[in-house]
């Protein structure tokens, strides 16, 4: 989506447990002599987590749309006048973009003869606009048809990893980033899209990069955070239909200031002035 409103292991920690024991085994002289080491922690989830993926689904779901019931929105379907055409489904795909019509094209390509395949010519004429013209007038009625369909709810799900998920968890991995991170990348994906424009993903992460290492180069997590996220903000205010910025100051900001980095449950958040907590 492209309108208005992608983990490496955190540092080894020894469990309490551990240390007790260790300490115990130390004052009794029961370590030495011996070479046993004990087994390292796992390293907490990243955002590919299935809890953490719920989470973040959520998260984006209450800017986007104003709810927690992120899987209520495959049938959204609206212009909401951001120059990109309709905006729909659970990650706003857009007429305007190209993906919305890479999704209708999978489902076609899943289920031949579906509510929208007549529509693929039009999504074409379109894509680059914010033009209606061969979609008008029922386009949205059959999105909302079609949203009723398992198959196009999985084609939803799966572009939406494709495009957006998995390569902004990809690069948050890459970039030594836990769970937090990696939203505060998906985010960004999600809204601005990874072209080649200033304000794109990539853009917003080398904007970052000029202030701030991540901690896979040697940089404080905490601090490459920060710098992402000003950069972030920074791009939003280039366009009026993205300048609110309280997904990133109510919500990311406070995650962050709370030194969540790996994007534990509970949480409380504003977005638009609007209150949420996930439990």
């Amino acid at each position: 989506m492209v309108h208005a409103e992608r983990d490496t292991a955190a540092p080894t920690r020894l469990s309490r447990r551990t240390v007790v024991a260790a300490l115990g085994a130390i004052a009794t002289g029961a370590l030495v002599g011996t070479r046993t080491a004990a087994a390292a922690p796992a390293a907490a989830p990243g955002l590919d987590d299935p809890a953490k993926k719920e989470t973040a689904m959520k998260l984006v779901s209450s800017a986007e749309n104003s709810s927690l019931d992120w899987k209520a929105q495959y049938k959204y379907i609206e212009d909401i006048g951001d120059g990109r055409g309709y905006t729909a489904g659970i990650i706003g795909f857009c007429s305007g973009t190209g993906d919305m019509l890479d999704l209708v094209q999978l489902y076609t390509d899943r289920r031949p003869g579906n509510v929208l395949a007549k529509y693929l010519p039009a999504l074409r004429r379109v894509n680059g606009t914010d033009s209606h013209s061969g979609l008008d007038p029922n386009f949205p009625k059959d999105w909302r048809t079609a949203a009723q369909d398992t198959a196009f709810q999985q084609a939803q799900n799966d572009e939406r990893d494709r495009v957006y998920f998995n390569p902004a968890v990809t690069q948050g991995k890459t970039d030594g980033l836990r769970a937090l991170g990696q939203f505060a990348y998906y985010d960004a994906i999600v809204m601005h899209g990874d072209g080649d424009d200033p304000t794109s993903f990539r853009n917003i992460r080398a904007r970052a990069l000029r202030s701030a290492k991540p901690p896979a180069q040697g940089g404080n997590e905490t601090t490459y955070l920060n710098a992402f996220l000003d950069a972030r903000v920074w791009a939003m205010k280039q366009e009026e239909a993205h300048s609110d910025t309280t997904r990133v100051d109510t919500e990311q900001r406070v995650f962050l200031k709370k030194g969540n980095l790996d994007l534990n449950t509970p949480l409380d958040w504003k977005v638009y002035g609007d209150s949420y907590h996930i439990g």
